[in-house]
């Protein structure tokens, strides 16, 4: 069997799972991608063992180039695999909704008593760290989203515009290549046709349609 020479490895967010990004896969593998979804424990487990998973998962997909694509927190995942190397053979990456400039919602919960523990030590450990620094050579996409429907609305504070749960000035990196915004809610962003187009396409060219 051959190496295919484009495969994609999809990370998902808190509280989730690979499974949440079944539509992506699809519509990524009818692209021509070979595509892979990674799971982890976004709640029990911290940053560094996470990371570390998703460096040996990476090392384990097969293909020339290896791009990756993260959801929320699991976009954060990504930086932190690119900027440790993980793989000589990582590509492009593509954030969905990443709260790289920080997350009050993530703030909020983790200084309220009994919420604490439904932030997760992942995006604590991420929220308490040091940003990472990702080689410059490295191309970065990222997709926010405008759609303000989502649990973030209940909590107070959020700036506007956002995407239900990070708001846009959370999702500024500025390493990435391009931005881009879409009117699409931060789960939404799991089921849109029209980012899967736009991750797509970055993928292919290191451009967004139309940016």
């Amino acid at each position: 069997m051959s190496t295919p020479v484009a495969a994609v490895v999809l990370v998902h967010g808190l509280w989730m799972h690979g499974l949440v990004f079944c539509a992506h896969q699809h519509w990524l593998r009818a692209d021509g991608f070979s595509v892979r979804r990674f799971s982890y424990p976004s709640l029990r487990g911290g940053l560094d063992d996470n990371v570390r998973t998703l460096a040996g998962y990476i090392r384990e997909t097969r293909g020339e180039v290896v791009h990756l694509v993260g959801h929320s927190l699991g976009g954060l995942l990504a930086l932190q695999a690119v900027a440790q190397r993980a793989d000589v053979r990582l590509g492009r990456v593509v954030l969905l909704g990443s709260p790289c400039a920080g997350s009050h919602c993530a703030v909020t919960l983790a200084g309220t008593p009994l919420l604490a523990s439904i932030v997760g030590r992942t995006m604590q450990d991420w929220l308490r760290g040091a940003r990472p620094i990702l080689p410059p050579a490295v191309e970065i996409g990222v997709i926010a989203g405008t759609c303000s429907i989502g649990l973030g609305r209940l909590i107070p504070g959020l700036a506007q515009p956002n995407d239900g749960a990070v708001a846009l000035a959370e999702t500024v990196l500025p390493e990435a290549k391009e931005h881009i915004t879409l009117n699409v809610s931060h789960s939404g962003m799991l089921v849109s046709r029209a980012c899967a187009v736009q991750t797509a396409h970055f993928l292919r060219t290191g451009r967004f349609v139309d940016a």
